[in-house]
């Protein structure tokens, strides 16, 4: 099954933060309590919040369509990194999700390519992002992808401090993957 990645416009918005809310609910409501899970989804998913972020020239979002559906979805920002990334001109990439029954069947890989594309389009020569020490089938995929550990942050949930893994690579290094 084929999916198709395009550059998400403000006729998205409300799409999208249904679909973040929902993703970011699915993927770490188990390990979190609601109350704090819930405040962070009003924080950073509201349909303002996503028009607000679709408008934004330093926001590139990108939005993957499977048989018709939003299956995934991938936000790149520039902005100032943490200390522990080091590497020229870097560009985060800030979320990054992919609706769990569309695991496995390439999404990811397809989505990270644009990704990689943007942020060279943008000027980056690296990529950072943030990801959950606690997230251990994410933190391989960016490891297989060529994305190598630096450090950590503080991510809030809620009220709820957590450590994310810090982890970086190059924009122009390609990437290979095999079946996951």
């Amino acid at each position: 099954m084929s999916t198709y990645v395009r550059r998400a416009t403000v006729a998205d918005a409300l799409a999208l933060a249904e679909f973040a809310a929902r993703i970011f609910r699915d993927t770490f409501a188990a390990d979190n309590r609601p109350e704090e899970l819930a405040i962070h989804i009003a924080q950073a998913f509201g349909s303002a919040q996503q028009t607000a972020e679709l408008i934004d020239p330093h926001v590139a979002t990108l939005l993957a369509e499977g048989e018709g559906a939003l299956v995934g979805y991938a936000q790149l920002r520039a902005g100032s990194p943490p200390a522990c990334v080091t590497t020229s001109d870097p560009l985060e990439l800030w979320r990054f999700y992919v609706d769990r029954p569309w695991h496995g069947r390439g999404v990811a890989q397809t989505l990270m390519g644009h990704v990689l594309t943007e942020a060279a389009r943008r000027g980056g020569a690296s990529v950072w992002l943030g990801v959950w020490e606690h997230n251990p089938r994410a933190i391989a995929f960016y490891r297989k992808l060529g994305f190598r550990d630096v450090g950590s942050h503080v991510f809030m949930v809620g009220a709820d401090a957590q450590t994310d893994r810090i982890m970086v690579r190059s924009v122009g290094a390609g990437f290979a993957v095999g079946a996951s």
